[in-house]
């Protein structure tokens, strides 16, 4: 199944003509996930022709602007475009306070239900339990509360291996068989093993996605092995003291997350406006972590493939 990141903004606070507020969509199978909503995301998802109607789940990491400024146009697009499907926002206390506010006094009716699910920035909490993955959220320290995500495939089914499975097997046999459990005869009997007629699945498959925090040390324990970390890199190392004052990270220290957690990649981004280009924090992340990559607008990255191999694809 697919499993893949578009990034959408990369930019911090101040948008930029070459970077935009933070926000990212989640492709998994046929389910899409929105993750930030900074200013200009809505004409982010246009440019690179993602589909609002297959969009269900919205996650806003905290209540600084850019991070969903966006909001207020998106969910207002939606409705004028006559959408009927439910939608869920995923953030922090005061969210719907603000979003419900702003369409009272611009008398804004949605033409779908809308609904709000507080998160908890002080501890780790399953917020969606899908089908086909989990979110859980990471808490974060930034200057107000502040929460990650993570999203972490579900076990899947064995494989059946086409042309060993008996054709006279029953459906059930074969479900059995797909669980990783042997088939019993009426007596008792081994009568297919699992191991003879199925491979194993594919290694469940981990995205965690750490907004805006200071270095935390201890942020390696919630995103241990994931396959890939996205985290903020808002200063170079020369401005470690900054990033101290204003609760944010450095590449370098993104990086130390990354090796300490031992991910299978690493994404860079939230850079500063000050920077026109951000080369320079790429070997000062490498230094600690080697497959450490730039995040990159309107480039898809796939979840759990080899790090040394990364195609970046215009989605």
């Amino acid at each position: 199944m697919q499993f893949q990141v578009t990034i959408l903004g990369t930019g911090s606070a101040t948008p930029t003509l070459q970077r935009n507020p933070t926000a990212q969509w989640i492709t998994y199978d046929n389910e899409h996930f929105l993750l930030d909503c900074g200013e200009g995301t809505q004409l982010q998802i246009l440019r690179y022709k993602l589909r609002l109607s297959k969009l269900h789940h919205i996650f806003i990491s905290h209540l600084h602007g850019d991070h969903y400024f966006g909001l207020f146009g998106l969910l207002t697009s939606m409705s004028l475009t006559q959408r009927l499907e439910p939608l869920v926002i995923y953030g922090p206390h005061g969210l719907d306070e603000i979003i419900t506010t702003h369409f009272k006094y611009s008398n804004t009716l949605l033409t779908y239900p809308l609904e709000f699910r507080t998160t908890n920035p002080t501890q780790v909490e399953r917020i969606l339990d899908h089908p086909h993955l989990t979110v859980d959220t990471v808490p974060l320290q930034h200057r107000i509360p502040c929460t990650g995500f993570i999203f972490r495939e579900k076990p899947r089914d064995r494989n059946l291996i086409r042309g060993l499975v008996p054709p006279e097997a029953h459906p059930n046999e074969l479900i059995q068989l797909k669980q990783g459990k042997d088939v019993l005869d009426e007596n008792g009997q081994v009568k297919y093993r699992f191991e003879d007629l199925t491979t194993p699945p594919p290694t469940p498959r981990s995205y965690a996605f750490c907004s805006d925090t200071i270095y935390l040390p201890e942020l390696y324990q919630y995103v241990q092995e994931v396959d890939l970390l996205y985290h903020e890199a808002t200063f170079a190392d020369n401005l470690l003291e900054r990033a101290v004052r204003t609760n944010h990270s450095t590449a370098r220290q993104a990086a130390q997350v990354a090796r300490d957690a031992q991910v299978g990649q690493l994404l860079l981004g939230h850079f500063s406006s000050r920077y026109r280009e951000v080369d320079h924090l790429l070997p000062e992340a490498r230094e600690v972590f080697a497959n450490t990559f730039l995040a990159e607008e309107g480039h898809t990255y796939a979840v759990g493939i080899n790090p040394q191999s990364i195609e970046h694809q215009p989605f």
